[in-house]
C-alpha cells in the first residue's frame, strides 16, 4: 500500500452499504453505513460516502484512490435483469445452443449463426460474415450489446476479431469476445459466459457513472477501481469491458479485508451478512478459487472468482417455528426486513400494529408480520394473474399487518408470489431484531422489537405449546439456533474443500461433537486453522461459533466494514494463458500470438517465445487494469508422455500473472 495515502473503500451489501477512509500509516481513519438502495444503488453509495466524508478532518482532495466492491452483478444476474443482447455464433450450429445452459442465458433474445471458426490446433475455416448485416439492422436498435463466440477461438481469435472490428464499424454497440473472458476449451459455456457479460455492461455502466459523478460532486478527482470475484482490483473502464468478472466481488473483498486487519494468510473467512452467511478458505493470502467457474444466477460461468460457499442464514434471517429443533425454530434461508428497521420508518403504523396482537390470546404464525409494496412496483404489475392483482390493489406503500390483510391460506401463496416477482417487500421477526431485544445492538427501533418478540414467544407449535416462555426466552433461542446454524455451515464448507461427503450418520457424529454429548465414545472436532467471523453482528455470535468448534476465533475491529476495507487493500492482478499444441507429436508447434496462429519447429525457442509475447500483453493489461510496477510469475505445464520409448509432445500450457499495486494520483 502507498504510504501515507488516503483511500477510500465502497461495498455495497444487502443490508448495508458501507464507506472506510484509511491509510497505511493510520489505518481506519473513518467509517460509516447507509441503508442499501436496491431500486438505485447511487443513493446507497452516496450516503455512505458523505457520511464517512463528513467525518475527515482533512483535505478532501487528499483521496488518491477509491475503490467499490459490488453485489450488483450477482444480483442482476440472479434476478434476470441487464440489457438485451445479441449473440454471434462463428462455426456452431443450433444443436450448441442446448448445451450449458446458453439457450437459457440467452432468454430470446437473437442469435445470428455464420461460418467459420477453427479447428483444435487453430487452423482456419471459412468465414463468411454476409449475414451479418442484415442481422445488425433487423436488432441493431433493441440491443444494448452484442456477445462474440467463435469455434475453438481460445485456439485462434482471429474471427472473433474481425467479427468484433466489422460491428464496431457498423455500430455503437458494446461487443464482447469469447477469448478475452476465458482461455478455457468449452464453446457453449465460454459463449454463456460473454452473453452474461454483455448483458451486465450497462448494469455496471450505470453504476460506474452514479459514483464518478457523486466523486466528483464531492471533490474526489482519484482514480476509480472495482473489486473483481477474484479478490484483485482493476480500473473501472476496464471492469466495464468485463463486468461478467465482477460477480461474487463482495465477498472476495471480505476475504482480502480480513487479510488486511490480521495479517493472517492461511484461515476460514466466514461473513455474516444481513442476507447470508458466506464461508471460504483464505490459503498462502489469497482466496481460493472456483476451479470450475463461478455459479451464479442458475448458469455456471467461465469466471475465476473466489470458492465462495454461501447460505442463506443472515441477521435478517426469516424465523420460522420448527419443533424438530431445541430451540424450536430454524432460520433462513429467505430475508425479510427485520420489525426493529421496519420501525425506523413506520413507527406508528407498526408499534400501533404490535401493541393491538399484544391482546389477542392465541396469535398465529402471521402475527409480526408486515407487508407493503416495493417503490415504483405499480408499474412492473404486468402479467399478473387476477389473484394477484386483486391483492396487489389491496397493499399500499405503508405496511399493513398480514393477520388483517390475508384472507386465508391461498392470499398467502398470491402474496409469496408477489414478494418473487420484487413487487412486494414482507417484513417480521429476525436474528436482528432478537439482538435488539437482548440489548446487544441498538441501532433500529427496540421497542418494536421487544413487542414483536412478546407477541411471537406465544405462538403455539404443532403440539399446542408455546413455543418460549418469554419473548427474551425466544430471543435466546435465536442466538443459540443461529449459533448452531452456523457451526453446521463452515464445516460444510471445510468438508467440502477437503472431498468429504457427510452422510446422515456422520451428520449425528457432528451434532453430538459441536453438543459435547456424553457417550460411550466421545467425539470432538476443530479447525485447522483460525476462524475470523466478519460483519456488523459477528462480535455477537461469533464468540461463541469458534468455542463450539473447539476452534481459535478471530473478530477484527472493523470487521463490520471489512469489505469496505479490502475493497482498496487489494493489488491489481491479470493473468492470461497459452495453449500450445503440436499435431505431429512435437516436430511442430503452433499457438496464438498477436491475434493470429505462430507456427515454430524448435520447442525450447517456442515456450521462450510464448514467454516473452505473454508478458509484453499483460504489461499491457495490467497498465490498463490500473496496476503500476508488476511483478510477474510464469507457470508451466508440458503434456509429454513417453510412448514405446519416445516422448510424444501432446500439448504446453503457460499461465502468467502480473500483480501489482494500484496507481494512485
Amino acid at each position: 500500500m502507498a504510504e501515507n495515502k488516503i483511500l477510500l473503500g465502497i461495498d455495497t451489501g444487502g443490508t448495508y452499504t458501507d464507506a472506510v477512509l484509511f491509510s497505511d500509516e493510520a489505518g481506519v481513519i473513518a467509517k460509516a453505513k447507509s441503508l442499501t438502495t436496491k431500486h438505485d444503488l447511487a443513493i446507497g453509495i452516496s450516503g455512505a460516502v458523505d457520511a464517512v466524508l463528513s467525518q475527515f478532518k482533512g483535505d478532501i482532495s487528499d483521496v488518491a484512490l477509491t475503490s467499490i466492491s459490488t453485489t450488483l452483478a450477482t444480483n442482476a444476474l440472479v434476478e434476470g435483469k441487464g440489457g438485451s443482447v445479441g449473440l454471434v455464433m462463428i462455426g456452431f450450429d443450433e444443436r450448441d445452443m442446448g448445451k450449458s445452459g446458453l439457450k437459457e442465458a440467452l432468454a430470446g433474445d437473437p442469435v445470428i449463426f455464420i461460418p467459420g471458426g477453427h479447428d483444435v490446433s487453430g487452423n482456419e475455416r471459412k468465414l463468411d460474415m454476409s449475414s451479418l448485416e442484415t442481422f445488425i439492422e433487423e436488432h441493431g436498435k433493441n440491443i444494448s450489446g452484442i456477445a462474440i463466440a467463435g469455434y475453438f477461438a481460445v485456439r485462434n481469435s482471429s474471427h472473433e476479431l474481425k467479427v468484433r472490428d466489422y460491428i464496431q464499424e457498423k455500430t455503437q454497440l458494446a461487443t464482447t469476445c469469447s477469448h478475452e473472458l476465458s482461455s478455457k476449451l468449452g464453446g457453449p459455456k465460454r459463449a454463456l459466459t460473454t452473453v452474461l457479460n454483455a448483458r451486465l455492461i450497462p448494469v455496471i455502466q450505470d453504476l460506474i457513472l452514479a459514483c464518478r459523478s457523486h466523486l466528483e460532486k464531492t471533490g474526489i478527482n482519484s482514480p476509480l477501481m472495482v473489486v473483481r470475484g477474484d479478490g484483485a482490483l482493476v480500473d473501472a473502464d476496464f471492469a466495464l469491458r468485463r463486468p461478467i468478472e465482477t460477480i461474487l466481488s463482495g465477498p472476495a473483498a471480505s476475504l482480502v479485508g480480513a487479510k488486511f486487519l490480521l495479517g493472517t494468510k492461511d484461515a476460514i473467512i466466514s461473513d455474516i451478512g444481513g442476507t447470508t452467511t458466506d464461508v471460504a478458505i483464505l490459503e498462502k493470502g489469497w482466496p481460493r478459487i472456483e476451479p470450475n467457474g463461478a455459479r451464479v444466477g442458475g448458469f455456471t460461468t467461465m469466471v475465476e472468482a473466489v470458492a465462495m460457499h454461501t447460505f442463506g442464514l443472515g441477521g435478517d434471517s426469516v424465523v420460522e417455528i420448527d419443533d424438530t429443533t431445541n430451540t424450536k425454530v430454524k432460520l433462513g434461508p429467505r430475508r425479510q426486513v427485520p420489525i426493529s428497521l421496519l420501525a425506523v420508518d413506520y413507527e406508528q403504523e407498526v408499534v400501533g400494529a404490535l401493541k393491538r396482537l399484544a391482546q389477542i390470546d392465541y396469535p398465529t404464525h402471521l402475527c409480526v408480520k408486515f407487508a407493503h409494496r416495493i417503490k415504483g412496483a405499480e408499474n412492473r404489475i404486468g402479467g399478473l394473474k387476477p389473484t394477484e392483482v386483486k391483492l396487489f390493489e389491496k397493499l399500499t406503500d405503508k405496511p399493513q399487518p398480514l393477520d388483517t390483510l390475508l384472507k386465508g391460506a391461498s392470499e398467502e401463496g398470491t402474496l409469496t408470489k408477489l414478494v418473487s416477482r420484487g413487487l412486494v417487500q414482507v417484513s417480521g421477526f429476525t436474528p436482528s431484531d432478537a439482538m435488539h431485544v437482548l440489548e446487544r445492538q441498538n441501532n433500529w427501533n427496540a421497542e418494536a422489537a421487544t413487542l414483536a418478540a412478546n407477541v411471537l414467544y406465544r405462538v403455539r407449535d404443532r403440539f399446542a405449546q408455546a413455543i418460549a416462555l418469554s419473548g427474551a426466552g425466544l430471543c435466546e433461542n435465536i442466538k443459540k439456533q443461529l449459533t448452531a446454524q452456523s457451526c453446521n455451515v463452515i464445516l460444510q464448507t471445510c468438508m467440502a474443500e477437503d472431498g468429504i461427503k457427510v452422510g446422515e450418520g456422520a451428520a449425528e457424529l457432528i451434532a453430538r461433537s459441536l453438543d459435547r454429548q456424553s457417550g460411550f465414545v466421545k467425539f470432538s472436532l476443530n479447525l485447522d486453522r483460525p476462524l475470523v467471523g466478519l460483519g456488523a453482528s459477528a462480535k455477537v455470535y461469533y464468540p461463541e461459533i469458534g468455542d463450539r468448534l473447539s476452534s481459535e476465533c478471530l473478530v477484527p475491529d472493523h470487521a463490520d466494514v471489512a469489505n469496505a476495507i479490502g475493497a482498496v487493500a487489494s493489488e491489481v492482478r491479470v493473468q492470461k494463458t497459452v495453449t500450445i499444441t503440436s499435431s505431429d507429436g512435437g516436430s511442430s508447434f503452433q499457438f496464438m500470438s498477436g491475434g493470429s496462429l505462430t507456427n515454430m519447429a524448435d520447442e525450447e525457442a517456442m515456450l521462450e517465445k510464448v514467454k516473452l509475447d505473454l508478458q509484453s500483453e499483460l504489461v499491457q493489461m495490467a497498465e490498463e487494469a490500473g496496476a503500476q510496477s508488476p511483478e510477474f510469475e510464469t507457470n508451466i505445464k508440458i503434456n509429454a508422455p513417453i510412448i514405446d520409448g519416445s516422448r510424444h509432445f501432446v500439448e504446453a500450457i503457460i499461465h502468467m500473472s502480473a500483480t501489482g499495486r494500484p496507481k494512485f494520483d
